[in-house]
């Protein structure tokens, strides 16, 4: 009996070796350049006849002087988007779920989504025209209004707040889809025992759409527990300058300018397999946190 269930998988097992193999070829072998984070590197001498160091690296980075400011920077930016990243979609989820004209309902759920599609390249374009401080819409409505227009991808103050809303921008669409499909998994039986019982609209929304979501609010809260030092380098390597260092440098960023412009490789390894270590760490929690709460497990 097992040997012909085994004969049964076998084509399924199949089927997943090449992912298995790209896996291996794309993200296990070049884990050898871990090393580098032990090393002097010098890209003549290679990685087996460069100078170790040690620790050197990491003792370095934890000295650098604005390396508090950088981790600050990653976990603010990371969390007002996970916090926002789940807020948005679940409003937004249960305001569609109100509209009963089905065409107004997917022609807008089509026009939220779209920009999931889109490259932070050209999101990014499209941003830095509109929020120009001399030809953008923006500063055009505030000169309309009597105000200064403001350089909000030149200020320190408003750079943070620019990511996130953009950031909700691209990828509330995709958050909402997946709670709709939570919505739609209710059973109606429960809104007709609500009617039954005399509920509003309101309360319907509060006592059983709410409810219903929850597991999937649970399981995706923490889930994106993983990404609090994934502030999203695509998108901030496209709209920021040395003028916002100070807020928008993030983790990945850093690792960028030391590794490939200053050609400091040993100390943007040493920043990466930290920052790798420290997420593989929160990854473990959140599935062991999902697991615990919303029974949620890939095996």
């Amino acid at each position: 009996m097992n040997l012909r269930k085994r004969l049964r998988e076998l084509p399924l097992h199949v089927m997943l070796l090449p992912g298995v193999v790209i896996l291996f070829v794309y993200s296990y072998i070049p884990m050898v350049g871990i090393t580098i984070a032990f090393q002097k590197f010098d890209p003549i001498k290679g990685l087996f006849g460069s100078e170790w160091t040690g620790t050197d690296n990491f003792r370095y980075v934890i000295q650098m002087p604005d390396i508090v400011q950088v981790l600050w920077n990653t976990v603010f930016i990371a969390s007002m988007k996970i916090a926002a990243g789940l807020i948005v979609p679940i409003i937004v989820a249960l305001l569609l779920n109100e509209l009963k004209n089905q065409l107004v309902k997917r022609g807008v759920q089509t026009l939220i989504y779209l920009p999931h599609f889109l490259s932070w390249v050209i999101l990014g374009g499209i941003l830095i025209d509109i929020l120009s401080p001399s030809q953008g819409i923006v500063a055009q409505l505030f000169k309309a209004m009597g105000l200064d227009p403001i350089f909000f991808l030149g200020s320190n103050q408003w750079f943070p707040f620019v990511i996130v809303l953009s950031d909700i921008w691209k990828e509330f669409g995709f958050g909402t889809i997946v709670f709709l499909a939570a919505i739609t998994g209710i059973n109606p039986s429960l809104y007709e025992a609500a009617i039954m019982d005399g509920a509003s609209h309101w309360r319907q929304t509060w006592h059983v759409t709410l409810p219903g979501m929850m597991p999937i609010i649970v399981l995706m809260a923490t889930l994106s527990l993983g990404n609090v030092l994934n502030a999203g380098f695509d998108q901030i390597f496209n709209l920021y300058g040395p003028v916002v260092y100070e807020s928008g440098d993030i983790l990945d960023t850093l690792i960028y300018r030391m590794g490939l412009i200053d050609a400091q490789f040993g100390v943007a390894t040493a920043i990466g397999l930290l920052k790798s270590v420290v997420s593989t760490i929160l990854i473990s929690v959140s599935y062991y946190m999902a697991y615990r709460i919303a029974n949620y497990r890939i095996f």
